[in-house]
């Protein structure tokens, strides 16, 4: 499955959902965030870490700080993500 995902060694999920659906029903400061994702993330499981924090009693900024946590978690374990930085030489 090559699509528009890049290049990763991270797993790829199938979901059963329709993701745009999902992805309508998101909150604005949610979509706007996830327009500018590193990772091409679904929307349960940005909704997931999003209601997480908000029940924690975090404000929307907050919690979309611990959005950007969470996919630097993943990137970090991401074994191509440090090789596709490095300046290329020409």
């Amino acid at each position: 499955m090559s699509r528009n995902l890049g290049a990763t060694s991270l797993r790829r999920k199938h979901r059963a959902a329709d993701p745009m659906r999902s992805y309508d029903a998101l909150p604005a400061p949610l979509r706007r965030w996830l327009a500018e994702a590193a990772l091409p993330w679904s929307p349960a499981s940005a909704r997931r870490v999003w209601n997480r924090a908000c029940a924690r009693g975090l404000d929307p900024e907050a919690a979309l700080s611990a959005l950007s946590k969470a996919e630097a978690r993943t990137l970090s374990r991401d074994r191509f993500a440090i090789t596709n930085q490095l300046p290329t030489k020409t």
